[in-house]
């Protein structure tokens, strides 16, 4: 069961009941965890007064718009239509009826009458036989009612009280269930060769193969000059050896034109080494006659060998193994307990997994259907457990049998299995019933007319276009006249006509149409609809099925990451449909509302919800939606490899739900420019994305919410690597161009980091959101650098702050022209660590005691920095070198600079009057209020710190693990956002060894970390005897790093045997 009870959520929802009679709706409000049933009753109670009298079981609740049920016995909040409703916060409309005015025009009916007639047959037997009704029976039963698709009857209450005759009826049931089945009992068997093997043998216990001759009339041998064969042996696709080449011959003619050889193929494997189900692959090529001018395309370059046919056959045949067989597999089982890999040698082990897969409900099976339909080409007989499978849940199943027609209609264009796929397709259009195959006939037409209608609109230009979209819809809506008709995407959605005014198509390079259609059921809403030509969709349904899993593994482990999933279905060679989501544009769309440099700007998107979010809670929930979202696609589209990403394939709904469309890149598969991928960072997270998350420009908690659902939601797709890689390993015979070999699958494996902890992929993962940040920050720099620049050069007001440490700018006007200056000394201060000051005299025109003023070389170099990029032409003096050997904070290294610092500011006030004369340095010496309070003290008083940081501290393998995740709410002096990083010991630390360091996190009062320090070596015993010394400071690159907090945490306080995870206040406590 999935539900949206998260993390304190109110788990009720409104939902509004049509009942027949009832002008209104009946409306309220119930528990996601309520039993349709219970709800069922509470609508009752408006139309009768005593439920006693009323048949509860003959009435359902049907979705509103759509030809789909609730199930009786689940839990409301357990259906895919109560969680959308809930994910868009959008009313959940149901219609009370009764099992008698339900649909039934796509069950099997007449032509079925038989079956039912069996199943009463039955009945009267048990009944006969002292009521006694048997386990075997009832699965029999169950299964056949299954296939048949017939409604359940009711009384299923028997007593099982003897066993007469039970074989009988097991055989009575057994024998029309085999007799149901026997239409595709018959051997595969691809006719595109006339080939003549005289002899498949052994050869010194190695299989070999006498090839005589090959004879066609579907390619014209005189086009070609020499011909061979590609001989091998495959399991499950995969070649056990390198394919053995026959000799290259010509032809000539007898009947027909034969090629011969005459040759003997002796594979290079032993018959012990092979498997049951191992298939002999035959690849007739042909070497194109170069002299000849008739080449069967006269425009390809007539240079490698051309594939002019396949056939393929079972080597062995173990459907029945005699009882010898079975006594010698028997007495060598135990073999098999310690080697393994020897069951596909002595075993057809398809059939156990076809019964360990036969759990799955019919929900799963849909979601793994493509995989499915893709194995069938490893089986080696078409009379298989699997196929029998699938077409008999497919029976039992509209929702099973609409996909699984589509998925097989879709691979009958594959070259090499596409016979295989039709006769597969032939069996089921021939038991499905006359009222779904003409269903299935009509949504077939449906697609043909659109994909006409789309060529033609693909094909006209300019303004014509238009016209062509109407005359084609007209055409289509000539075909709504006779029918209704269901949806390829949803059969649960059926159309009755065209809403021809609210057609179009977009002006993408493929010019898809937009399909507007009228709903059958008036109580529902417009269909809307995307269809293409031109591009092949399979690609797109495979990523939006692993997203759907991934949705559906976090969903199940109490994560709702608000994702949208959104139908995506190829009904053909080039060309299928897509879903459209309502009330959602792309990010181009939306960043242009702002002008061109709209994407170059943070509040587009935080806008654009706004305007949708008026209020402050509709705007927090659309926020909210926003950062779920936005972490579930970086997750997804990471672990995918999701390329090509751009602000129009990228989309917003007015909700908050942030999705992804267009799969045409993934695996890792870049769009290149050139040399260089075009998808530099690992997702798209983009500022104006961090904008909406953060609540504003400046780092919030919201943003160390939103990595830890990163690394909740990364952690968890890694616990199920090995489904994502075996059901994309499934998909490698699919012929999809970016999935077609092991290599591809390694991307997604390494994407995963198999091998690391939780807490080692929660780093990894932070730093992919960092390094997407900055990569994105990285694209607009050189824009934004160009306009500070700009900004800087001019005269700012006396409000803007030129220099980090003054609040104002001051002038030459302001405080008088200054006639000397000079570096007078230099002074020990704490802060609280210990620093050096340096004692500036400056004495100005018209006064006569000079002013002090106290700087630090750190702000001095600020001055020079600065100095340089507002006069990039002029010859500044040189500033002396920060570096020094050793500590930096002695008397020795002050003294030294003291003297470098006023060398330095004698050149600087001696060069021309542009540089000394500007505002830049008149700030840099004007008096600031610390000045006035410190000078002549020797000390100041303790900085005021805040804020809190969260640790996970553990051990294991003799080392101490301490995770720096977040800090939060960190104060500063001067109300600038600090450079925050994090340094430990471990005391007492005479040598300071144990110094660790985090990396630095930029302009932010509450950085995300996620590093881990490690302190190898330690025992247990030795830890509990030390202390955890953590200090917060801030990297400042133009002065000295200042203190933001700490705390020290005695060790033996901790139960190191487990992880623990807490925030810490910090304090100004002393540090090294």
């Amino acid at each position: 069961m999935l539900q949206r009870n998260i993390s304190g959520e109110s788990a009720s929802i409104k939902v509004s009941i049509e009942i027949k009679g009832f002008q209104q709706p009946v409306t309220f409000t119930c528990d996601v965890s309520s039993p349709v049933e219970l709800i069922i009753m509470q609508a009752l109670c408006w139309v009768h007064d005593d439920l006693n009298e009323v048949d509860i079981g003959s009435y359902i609740l049907k979705v509103c718009g759509q030809e789909e049920v609730l199930q009786n016995k689940h839990c409301v909040g357990s259906h895919e239509y109560i969680q959308n409703c809930r994910k868009w916060d959008t009313e959940i409309k149901l219609q009370l009826l009764t099992h008698s005015v339900v649909c039934r025009d796509l069950a099997r009916t007449n032509q079925h009458k038989a079956v039912e007639h069996v199943i009463k047959t039955v009945r009267k037997i048990c009944f006969t036989l002292d009521g006694v009704e048997t386990p075997a029976i009832t699965e029999s039963v169950k299964k056949l009612r299954r296939v048949v698709n017939l409604p359940r009857t009711k009384n299923t209450e028997v007593n099982f009280h003897t066993l007469n005759c039970i074989p009988v009826v097991v055989v009575l049931c057994g024998f029309f269930f085999s007799f149901f089945f026997s239409f595709i009992c018959c051997t595969w068997n691809i006719p595109c060769l006339g080939i003549k093997v005289s002899n498949l043998s052994v050869v010194k216990f190695h299989p070999f193969l006498d090839l005589f001759f090959v004879y066609s009339t579907f390619f014209s041998l005189s086009s070609y000059e020499k011909y061979y064969l590609i001989c091998s042996l495959t399991h499950n696709g995969r070649d056990l050896f390198k394919p053995v080449q026959s000799k290259k011959v010509g032809t000539y003619k007898s009947f027909f034109y034969l090629i011969k050889w005459d040759e003997l193929i002796i594979f290079p494997i032993q018959i012990s080494q092979l498997p049951l189900e191992s298939v002999l692959c035959l690849t007739l090529f042909g070497i194109l006659n170069q002299s000849s001018g008739s080449s069967p395309d006269s425009n390809k370059q007539r240079k490698g060998p051309e594939i002019l046919g396949q056939v393929s056959l079972p080597l062995f045949d173990f459907r029945r193994l005699s009882k010898e067989d079975k006594e010698f597999l028997w007495e060598k089982r135990h073999y098999c307990h310690s080697h393994t890999s020897s069951l596909p040698k002595l075993l057809e082990v398809r059939t156990t997994a076809v019964n360990w897969i036969e759990a799955l409900s019919d929900d799963e099976l849909t979601d793994f259907l493509p995989q499915f339909v893709q194995a069938l080409k490893y089986e080696t007989y078409l009379d298989s457990a699997l196929v029998r499978f699938i077409l008999a849940r497919a029976l039992g199943s509209i929702r099973i049998a609409h996909y699984l027609y589509w998925l097989l209609k879709d691979t009958l264009h594959d070259a090499k299995f596409g016979v295989r796929y039709e006769q597969i397709l032939g069996a089921f259009l021939s038991v499905c019933g006359k009222g779904l195959r003409e269903e299935l006939e009509k949504q077939t037409r449906l697609v043909q007319l659109f994909g006409m209608v789309a060529e033609k609109v693909k094909q006209t230009s300019g303004s014509a276009r238009q016209a062509v979209l109407q005359n084609g819809m007209e055409c289509v809506q000539s075909f709504f006249l006779k029918n209704k008709c269901r949806l390829p995407l949803n059969p649960s959605l059926v159309a009755k006509e065209l809403n021809i005014k609210a057609c179009s198509f977009f002006s993408s390079n493929a010019v898809p149409l937009k399909v507007a259609l009228i709903n059958a059921d008036p109580l529902g809403e417009e269909i809307n609809v995307m269809f293409k030509v031109g591009e092949d969709l399979r690609q797109d349904m495979l990523a939006l099925q692993m997203i759907k899993i991934m949705d559906k593994i976090w969903l199940q482990e109490g994560l709702d990451l608000r994702m949208v999933i959104f139908k995506c279905l190829s009904t053909g060679k080039d060309r299928g449909m897509v879903e459209l989501v309502p009330a959602s544009d792309t990010l181009r769309k939306i960043q242009v509302e702002y002008g061109v440099t709209g994407s170059f700007k943070d509040k587009p998107l935080a806008e654009w919800l706004r305007k949708y979010n008026p209020t402050e809670e509709e705007y927090e929930k659309a926020s909210e939606n926003f950062i779920y979202s936005c972490a579930g696609c970086c997750v997804a589209t990471y672990v995918l490899g999701i390329c090509d990403r751009h602000n129009d394939n990228i989309m917003l709904r007015n909700t908050g739900h942030m999705f992804h469309i267009d799969f045409g890149k993934f695996l890792g598969h870049a769009q290149m420019f050139g040399s260089f991928k075009r998808d530099r960072a690992p997702f798209v997270l983009t500022s104006d994305m961090a904008y909406v998350i953060n609540g504003g420009e400046k780092p919030t908690i919201r943003f160390q919410l939103f990595v830890d659902l990163c690394c909740q939601a990364y952690n968890l797709i890694r616990k199920h690597a090995n489904l994502f890689l075996n059901l994309l390993s499934l998909m490698l015979s699919s012929g999809l161009p970016e999935l077609s070999g092991v290599q591809d699958l390694k991307y997604v494996q390494d994407a995963l980091q198999p091998q690391t902890t939780d807490a080692e992929a929660t780093i990894f993962f932070t730093r992919l959101i960092e390094s997407s940040l900055g990569s994105v920050a990285t694209k607009f720099n050189f824009f934004i650098h160009n306009l500070a620049q700009l900004r800087f050069s001019g005269l700012p007001s006396n409000d803007e702050p030129i220099l980090s440490f003054s609040a104002k700018t001051y002038s030459l006007k302001q405080d008088g022209r200054i006639k000397q200056v000079s570096v007078f000394t230099y002074q020990k201060r704490y802060n609280p660590d210990k620093h050096y000051v340096y004692v500036v005299r400056v004495l100005r025109e018209g006064q006569v005691e000079p002013t002090f003023v106290f700087r630090t070389f750190d702000e001095f170099q600020e001055l020079h920095n600065k100095l340089g990029i507002l006069f990039p032409l002029w010859k500044l003096p040189g500033f002396p070198n920060k570096m020094v050997l050793g500590r930096t904070h002695i008397k020795d290294v002050a003294a030294k600079r003291k003297v470098d610092l006023n060398s330095y500011i004698q050149s600087l006030m001696n060069s021309t009057s542009e540089v000394t004369e500007c505002d830049l340095v008149y700030t840099f010496f004007h008096p600031l209020l610390r000045d006035d309070k410190v000078e002549g003290i020797d000390g100041i008083a303790r900085p005021t710190v805040g804020g809190e940081v969260k640790l996970s501290i553990s051990y294991r393998n003799s080392t101490l693990f301490i995770m720096v995740m977040h800090i939060k709410d960190l104060v500063t002096e001067d109300g600038a956002d600090p450079n925050p990083y994090v340094k430990t010991y471990l005391l007492p630390d005479t040598h300071k060894t144990s110094k660790r360091k985090t990396k630095i996190s930029r302009k932010t009062r509450n950085p995300t970390f996620n590093e881990m320090l490690v302190y190898s070596g330690y025992s247990m015993e030795t830890l509990k005897q030390r202390e955890l010394q953590l200090s917060v400071l801030s990297a400042e690159s133009l002065r000295e790093n200042f203190f933001l907090g700490g705390i020290t945490l005695s060790l033996k306080d901790f139960n190191l045997s487990k992880e623990t995870v807490n925030w810490y206040q910090l304090t100004a406590v002393p540090y090294l």
